[in-house]
């Protein structure tokens, strides 16, 4: 038989859903930087620094114990209950039949998701975002419907009438980032209050991701709260109400190639829940987990010092970019983030790409966040100060050379 005996059927493609999604402009640029010598990448979200040592310590001591098993769905008991109290201390009491451990944050987005969401439900999502919030919801027949964050003198905010507005009876999820990947805005507690309220009215789930909750800057923490941590919907719902929280290793304790993350979900759902991770991952390998009892444990001062660095870095980007010419910047609450406009933003892909070219200069565009983040790019701060300084002398020659005064 040849192939001009079988029978002419469509080409072998994947599913129109999973074909429609938008592939990464991040990698893009990235890949615009291969064969350029000294590229200084401020693309990605995560630090230069490797993991701390007592958390690789913790796993290597695993891995000669023998922890190389299959585990419970949900994790190993002692990082259910490690993070149940580290919950509890910082945002209200959380027994650990709420707790699931994912294989990473974006995993537990995406069992969130699946949790809740089918063919053709309306989900609403705040933008600009990282992109795996708008398109996990596509993948499985949901209408992503946005409502974009504004930009002004006080930097990035939310028009709360208008998100408000999207939440109409028929929505069946809101997706939320806060502090938020690629702005760094963060949502107040008066907001999450009155979203919370709102939603609770029209029976409207909530998937929060709180990835960056640590990597705050604000003051927004009351005498009776744990300080250090940016405003949760935690503080404010029940736990058996439609709220799913998302969080992960990767940021407070950079564990990035750990893939580690958790849930903080309504009891009813972890049956559920645990049969979804099983038909994705089985579950989180055991020595990594054993590693995420550690950092929780014992990562607290760890995770302070971090966030002072990361406080620091930020100001001084902001002061070293807010001297160039046509750089209109704002310093952000939350997150690892400066998403700032400058000359040539309006096609942000382009010159990004032109950036890495021509001066080894490595920053993510503000269209990899959807079009809402069209006029802007993303710079991560997550380094020292001299390596920031490196990359703002490649700007500042960029922009010289590109007749920006």
């Amino acid at each position: 038989m040849t192939t001009a005996d079988l029978p002419q059927l469509s080409s072998p493609n994947a599913r129109d859903a999973v074909r429609a999604l938008r592939p990464s402009q991040i990698r893009e640029v990235a890949n615009a930087g291969f064969g350029v010598d000294n590229v200084l990448p401020f693309w990605f979200g995560e630090s230069d620094r490797v993991t701390p040592q007592f958390i690789r310590d913790a796993a290597s001591e695993a891995l000669a114990a023998g922890a190389t098993f299959y585990t419970h769905n949900l994790g190993i008991a002692p990082l259910r209950a490690a993070l149940a109290d580290y919950v509890s201390a910082r945002h209200g009491a959380t027994d650990v039949g709420h707790v699931a451990v994912t294989s990473a944050g974006v995993n537990a987005l995406m069992l969130a998701a699946q949790l809740v969401v089918g063919a053709g439900d309306r989900v609403v999502a705040v933008t600009p975002l990282w992109p795996n919030l708008v398109e996990i919801p596509k993948i499985l027949g949901a209408q992503v419907h946005t409502v974009a964050l504004s930009y002004g003198a006080a930097g990035w905010t939310l028009d709360l009438e208008a998100l408000i507005a999207a939440l109409t009876p028929d929505t069946r999820l809101l997706m939320l980032n806060s502090p938020n990947n690629p702005t760094g805005w963060v949502m107040t507690r008066e907001e999450q209050r009155a979203v919370l309220e709102h939603c609770r009215r029209n029976g409207i789930w909530i998937v929060a991701d709180e990835v960056y909750e640590r990597l705050y800057y604000g003051d927004q923490a009351g005498p009776d709260e744990r300080a250090g941590s940016a405003p949760s919907f935690l503080d404010l719902a029940a736990r058996d109400e439609r709220v799913i929280c998302v969080n992960s290793f990767s940021k407070a304790w950079l564990m990035t190639g750990w893939r580690l993350g958790w849930i903080v979900a309504p009891a009813a759902l972890m049956d559920d829940l645990a049969k979804l991770v099983e038909y994705n991952t089985s579950c989180a390998p055991s020595f990594v987990q054993q590693a995420g009892v550690a950092a929780v444990q014992h990562g607290e001062r760890f995770t302070q010092d971090l966030v002072a660095g990361l406080r620091a870095s930020r100001d001084h980007l902001v002061r070293a970019l807010s001297a160039l010419p046509g750089v209109d910047v704002k310093a952000p609450s939350g997150a690892m983030y400066l998403f700032f406009s400058l000359p040539g933003a309006g096609q942000s892909l382009e010159l990004c790409k032109s950036l890495v070219r021509e001066v080894g200069l490595g920053l993510a565009p503000g269209s990899a966040f959807g079009p809402e983040g069209e006029g802007f790019v993303r710079w991560c701060y997550a380094c020292d100060t001299a390596r920031l300084d490196a990359g703002v002398e490649r700007l500042q020659r960029f922009l010289r050379e590109h007749g920006a005064r």
